[in-house]
Formats: C-alpha cells, structure tokens, sequence
C-alpha cells in the first residue's frame, strides 16, 4: 500500500537563514503519510514506533514544491515496516523574478526513511481488507 503528499513548503516552514527547512519538518510530513497509510490499511491512526534509519541528502526551503512518498512494505500482526522518502520537485528561482519557478527535470531526493508503526489488535477495524 502506498501513498503521496504533494506541498509547497512556506515561509513559515524555514526555520534557518536563508530559508532553509529543518529535518523535523520532513520527519512531521512522514508522520502524516504514515497516518494516512494506517487508516487506509487498518482503520485507525496507529501509532508511531520508531525510525530505523533517517537520511537527509539535500537542503530543502522555503518555496519548494515537495512530495512525500510513502509505502507499507512489511504488515505483521501489529506492526507496519514503511519506508519513505521526500522529493524536491519544484524550486523557486528569486534571482530571475519574485514569483518565478522551475519544474525540476529529475526530482532532488531530500530525505528518506525505514519506520514502524504499531496498531494494536483491538483497533485494527479492516482486518478483512488486509487478508483479502
């Protein structure tokens, strides 16, 4: 099962000069996906384990125009294993005008992640969508 986010991020998203984006705002974006996935899946929010491995491999900031992957790729009894990933595909151009934009010819890979969720048995309400 999987799932995409599509947004622009917002000055009020920069955290750092220049309008750089902090990690933590790309982990809170893989929470909601996470979220999404587990109602989809189970019915209910579920909640958040653990991160196995985070990686940030480029800046984002303000302006940006990202999508936020993310796939169940293992289900156990309770647990879900999800792997994400964050994708600059927009980025503003300021030095050639206040509102223009270039489309990026290969997304910019900015963030990716392995974590696992948790929904105990008594919440899990799509039991037979997940067999069936």
């Amino acid at each position: 099962m999987k799932t995409t986010l599509k947004l622009r991020l917002s000055a009020q998203d920069a955290h750092y000069g220049g309008g750089l984006v902090d990690g933590a705002r790309v982990l809170a974006l893989f929470g909601d996906a996470a979220t999404e996935l587990l109602i989809r899946h189970d019915g209910d929010e579920g909640l958040f384990r653990a991160y196995e491995q985070v990686d940030f491999l480029a800046p984002l900031y303000a302006g940006d125009f990202i999508e936020v992957h993310a796939e169940i790729i293992k289900a156990g009894k309770t647990s879900r294993q999800m792997s994400f990933a964050c994708y600059k595909v927009i980025s503003p151009q300021p030095e050639i005008g206040p509102s223009a934009a270039q489309v990026l010819a290969e997304p910019v890979l900015c963030a990716s992640a392995l974590g696992t969720c948790v929904v105990p048995l008594a919440l899990q309400r799509n039991k037979e969508q997940q067999h069936g």
